[in-house]
């Protein structure tokens, strides 16, 4: 018997590579493709695949916003496609769902969907419904991200988008954002700027400091394992020893 799939991600090339490597799956039945959410939605409705390739990140509505528009007993299994999310990896993997990080490769997407043969063979709906559901409550219990702050100050409003933001240093009960020639300061914590802000583009490099990191000009070898982090308009900061994990991890090697 087909296990009949379809495909949901709006880069053409991640949906031409899915395409690929299914077809050394002859078991597996490709019966659509769609390029955003609201087209996911139709398809899904339409056609009641087996088994969904849903990518995270799309327009008019995201992979999670998807999957909230199929009913329970509809639900199929999900392979999730990202690129990087803050939360989502760990998600999938304490509900035993199966993702795959791009760029993957061969014998990553095999696997994930040997796994998913697997579960489509020895477990119902019900229990596939479940898992889905509940990544889905964890999902709605994440802190939102922001994507552009509005910012009082002597009696106007201010409105910066995230992506204008440097860096941003904790001052006291305060945090100071700084964009350009401004620095606007705001009541508030820098534990929650890191909440709030996408961690693929904003990173911690200090407890007092975290830095876009389109902003970064290269990092130079400082005193005591730390680095100086310097920013394209020369200013340096610190990147001290706690925080450089989170940077290899980054950049996929040691410093």
């Amino acid at each position: 018997m087909k296990i009949r799939a379809l495909i949901a991600d709006d880069e053409s090339l991640a949906r031409e590579r899915v395409r690929e490597l299914l077809a050394d799956e002859s078991d597996i039945e490709l019966i659509a493709e769609c390029a955003d959410g609201r087209e996911a939605v139709q398809a899904i409705q339409h056609h009641n695949p087996d088994l969904l390739f849903l990518d995270i990140e799309m327009p008019e509505l995201d992979g999670f916003q998807v999957l909230k528009s199929v009913p329970t007993e509809h639900m199929p299994a999900v392979i999730f496609i990202t690129a990087y999310d803050r939360y989502a990896i760990k998600a999938f993997e304490e509900h035993a769902l199966d993702y795959l990080l791009k760029p993957f490769d061969k014998a990553r997407f095999a696997n994930a969907v040997s796994r998913a043969r697997t579960r489509l063979e020895h477990e119902n709906n019900g229990t596939l419904s479940s898992k889905v559901v509940a990544l889905l409550q964890q999902v709605d219990a994440q802190p939102k991200l922001i994507d552009r702050l509005a910012i009082k100050s002597r009696g106007r409003v201010v409105f910066l988008r995230t992506d204008e933001i440097e860096w941003i240093e904790a001052a006291g009960n305060y945090v100071e954002v700084h964009a350009g020639k401004d620095c606007h300061l705001i009541r508030d914590t820098l534990n929650s700027f890191e909440e709030k802000l996408d961690s693929r583009k904003f990173m911690r490099i200090h407890r007092s400091c975290m830095v876009n990191l389109e902003f970064i000009k290269e990092l130079q070898p400082g005193l005591a394992g730390e680095y100086v982090v310097v920013m394209r308009d020369g200013r340096q900061l610190t990147l001290s020893r706690g925080y450089r994990d989170k940077v290899q991890q980054l950049i996929g090697g040691t410093i």
